[in-house]
């Protein structure tokens, strides 16, 4: 495959692939060099004819498997540079979840944020229990097949129908039994916003799971929303931190911290920090970005008032600057300028077979590849509801779990699911590719002779372990001397030089008493020893 590089025409433009939220539906279309991102945004946002396009947003996956969402203010080009040249999709989803999506002016934009939550359902992200699935996946039926018709559905209608991620018989008959007995007569357009009503309540509405560790190494996601930052640990919430509790947010390599304030009582108030560790300091850092601008986006009152937030720098490092681009909700909300009359909403039946596969797309060329816009499943708790408080009565049945899935890998063979899932949880040092196992006996005994070569490929990784120790040692040991050094430095020219300015500053009344107390006594004992090694 041929990737960009520095010889590439600027007035030659660079095709690409957007894939829309139902996704049957491709979008082809190309943008220059120096074209913005806002540019292909508006684009696509023109051809689904969406005004209210500040929710929605462009995003893709690079060469290392991290996630991305295409920045408005930034080149095209320059965001998605390491990417193969003929292997470019972009996938439009919805962006900042609207906490009520009935505050938005046109019907065609809540039907954009119906499907996306109807793929948030399919691929486990929108989490409920058996009966609020079977509520929701309920609503979808009778939004795309109509009232129930017992010439046309029988017996098990909804089984080879992809609603839910897993679609257990007892959950297939609740669905059908709603389906039949209680939505009858009901529009889609009716069903939809009932679909929104229940979906917009719950914990996980608006949730893109990322897959964190918190101080004991436990196994967490963090999900961030207009909410705030959640944290959940299998089927539990575990912690909600509200808007108005965070009062900063920053990473430091692979770690994400937030800055918060607790209210104990009416009266006391403690500030706390806590910090979760991510698989990679580039997943760190799209964490991070993800939970500033959703905190920008729903708490400022306009944009002109968002400030520029740097975060991620340390002693030999700049951080990572972030600037937002675009309308904060409260600015969209009071926009008086959308006087057209509401579009009609063209709806296409998008419910898919279970023996059917997605359209062939970039993100499915390369099996081994992880999805273009999800997160893997967690490797622990794929058996458990997301709500444990289930009353005994509608619990139908432990398989109807929903959990994420690789939405790019629907096709994928479990051993294949696995082996992604591993390599985006663990470090890429730590995973070793045994990939020349001996599969039949002709290999084993062609390897009878070469018994040293086990031993030879023993000593290879020993050789590679100490020279990755090695390098470790030097990136850590050697700027910890050289900052030492250099401090070391700036004491003795403060301390020890006539110039003025100096001067003045080393009347303070720390500094003279920190050159008494210490700066004094540790000179005097370096002179002792010096002369007296001088001496022997």
């Amino acid at each position: 495959m041929m990737k960009f590089g520095s010889k590439h025409s600027g007035n030659a433009p660079i095709k690409c692939t957007v894939r829309l939220l139902d996704d049957t539906q491709l979008l082809d279309t190309e943008f220059q060099i120096n074209e913005k991102g806002s540019s292909l945004i508006n684009r696509v946002c023109e051809q689904l004819d969406l005004i209210e396009k500040d929710y929605f947003g462009l995003r893709y996956v690079d060469s290392k498997r991290q996630r991305h969402w295409l920045e408005p203010s930034k080149s095209i080009f320059k965001q998605i540079r390491d990417m193969e040249a003929d292997n470019i999709l972009f996938s439009f989803r919805v962006k900042f979840y609207p906490p009520n999506p009935f505050r938005l002016k046109e019907d065609i934009t809540r039907y954009q944020i119906y499907l996306q939550l109807k793929r948030d359902l399919l691929h486990g992200r929108l989490y409920c229990n058996t009966s609020e699935a079977a509520l929701l996946g309920a609503y979808i039926l009778q939004a795309e097949l109509g009232d129930f018709n017992p010439e046309e559905h029988i017996d098990n209608y909804v089984n080879e129908l992809k609603i839910l991620l897993k679609q257990t018989l007892q959950l297939e008959e609740k669905i059908m039994e709603i389906h039949k007995n209680d939505l009858k007569g009901k529009t889609a357009a009716e069903v939809e916003t009932l679909f929104l009503k229940k979906a917009c309540v719950l914990d996980t509405y608006g949730v893109d799971p990322h897959a964190v560790k918190d101080q004991r190494g436990n196994q967490l996601y963090l999900g961030i929303n207009h909410t705030g930052i959640l944290t959940f640990q299998g089927s539990k919430k575990m912690n909600h931190f509200s808007w108005s509790q965070v009062q900063k947010i920053n990473f430091e390599g692979k770690m994400f911290i937030i800055h918060v304030i607790l209210n104990e009582d009416q009266r006391i108030k403690k500030k706390q920090t806590i910090g979760f560790k991510c698989p990679r300091g580039s997943s760190c850092r799209h964490v991070w970005k993800c939970a500033v601008e959703q905190m920008l986006f729903f708490t400022f009152p306009s944009s002109s008032d968002v400030p520029n937030v740097v975060s991620g720098g340390g002693f030999f490092s700049w951080g990572t600057k972030f600037k937002y681009s675009g309308r904060v909700e409260r600015e969209i909300l009071e926009d008086l300028t959308i006087t057209r009359e509401s579009p009609s909403v063209t709806r296409v039946g998008s419910l898919r077979r279970k023996s059917s596969s997605e359209p062939v797309t970039p993100s499915n060329i390369v099996i081994n590849q992880v999805g273009f816009n999800s997160l893997p499943r967690l490797l622990t708790n794929t058996n458990e509801e997301y709500n444990s408080s289930i009353d005994s009565s509608t619990q139908i049945d432990n398989s109807s779990v929903l959990e994420t899935l690789l939405e790019g890998q629907e096709i994928t063979t479990p051993k294949i699911e696995e082996e992604v899932n591993h390599e985006e949880i663990l470090n890429d040092h730590l995973l070793i590719d045994f990939t020349t196992t001996v599969t039949d006996s002709s290999s084993l005994i062609q390897s009878v002779p070469n018994q040293h070569s086990g031993q030879k490929h023993l000593e290879t990784m020993a050789n590679q372990n100490s020279r990755s120790s090695l390098t470790i040692l030097r990136q850590t040991l050697l700027p910890i001397v050289f900052a030492l050094f250099m401090i070391l430095m700036v004491v003795i020219i403060l301390l020890e030089s006539d110039f003025d300015i100096i001067a003045t500053i080393r009347k303070a009344p720390e500094i003279a008493d920190f050159k008494k107390n210490y700066y004094e006594p540790g000179k005097e004992f370096l002179m002792r020893r010096f002369i007296r090694s001088k001496t022997f």
